[in-house]
């Protein structure tokens, strides 16, 4: 392995786990977070959201420290994360979701992806755990913001993000005026594309776990509701015919899973119109129709490491 920089100083990497009542699950994050195979120093900062900080019972090794902090700023996985980013001073900042895991080589690799390539934001490929199946992520090994504005790219996960912290003068913290913290991570990836390009390791780094605890698998409206923010906060994206399908056509699968038949029709035919072929338009008037339930649905496409 080569060093991050002459001298092989490898700059310190400030983790940011937000965290809310899963407490097995945060210990199993931590542990694959204090388990990087990094030779630089590594903290993991566990940032508690609308619920009581508690100590986790880990083995700490040396080069590596755990802080416990509480939300400060608006409550949600946004204020939460912003917290986390306030109170540390490495070089480097990384997020991990309380449910994912790292495997051992992540952050030396993307460090060393950051330095070949002077970017500011790195992310890699996922391994997404539903249930039984494991469905695997590769994003691009580059993603410009045009790119980001045609499709989400699910692999471009907000567990995988490291970013140097000097860059965040122009990227801007994580917004907390989206409503319920929903797309948080999709809005940061474009705004880092908007300022250089985002560059991925194109392997599997992290496993993602999708479950019936995750906060958003079921919170219609205030999918909603962020969906409509993001599509007011970034005007390319109302202009890009597929890009505003894609997220019509989201508005319109939620809508239709709050039984809001009418409203999921209209946002639906808005989807096709400028993507005949936006699969979340046709899932939509599937479940608006009474043929699939919303939850089915949900829980098929997720099966394959997918979302609607």
């Amino acid at each position: 392995m080569t060093g991050f920089s002459p001298g092989n100083a490898w700059p310190k990497v400030s983790v940011i786990v937000a965290t809310r009542g899963r407490p097995q699950l945060l210990r199993r994050a931590v542990v694959s977070i204090l388990g990087q195979a990094y030779p630089g120093a590594l903290e993991c900062v566990l940032v508690f959201d609308q619920t009581e900080p508690a100590d986790v019972q880990v083995d700490v090794p040396s080069g590596r420290r755990v802080r416990v902090l509480t939300n400060s700023r608006t409550p949600g996985l946004a204020g939460a994360r912003n917290t986390g980013i306030a109170a540390t001073d490495g070089a480097l900042i990384a997020f991990c979701d309380d449910d994912d895991t790292w495997q051992p080589s992540k952050i030396a690799v993307q460090v060393e992806l950051l330095e070949r390539s002077a970017a500011d934001f790195a992310a890699c490929g996922v391994r997404i755990h539903h249930g039984e199946h494991v469905a695997i992520r590769i994003p691009p090994a580059e993603v410009g913001f045009d790119d980001l504005v045609r499709e989400r790219i699910t692999a471009l996960h907000p567990s995988t993000f490291v970013i140097r912290r000097s860059a965040l003068t122009a990227i801007g913290l994580v917004d907390e005026e989206i409503p319920g913290s929903y797309g948080e991570d999709y809005d940061l990836l474009l705004r880092a594309a908007r300022h250089g390009s985002v560059v991925a390791a194109t392997q599997p780094l992290v496993d993602v776990f999708w479950h019936e605890q995750s906060y958003f698998a079921e919170r219609w409206q205030t999918i909603t509701n962020a969906l409509r923010f993001l599509l007011s906060k970034y005007p390319e994206l109302s202009a890009d015919p597929a890009g505003r399908a894609r997220i019509e056509g989201q508005i319109a699968f939620a809508e239709a899973a709050l039984a809001r038949r009418l409203d999921a029709c209209r946002s639906s035919l808005h989807a096709l119109r400028g993507n005949p072929r936006e699969r979340r338009a046709y899932l939509a008037l599937a479940v608006a129709a009474g043929v699939v339930p919303a939850k089915s649905v949900v829980r098929a496409a997720n099966r394959r490491g997918r979302g609607i």
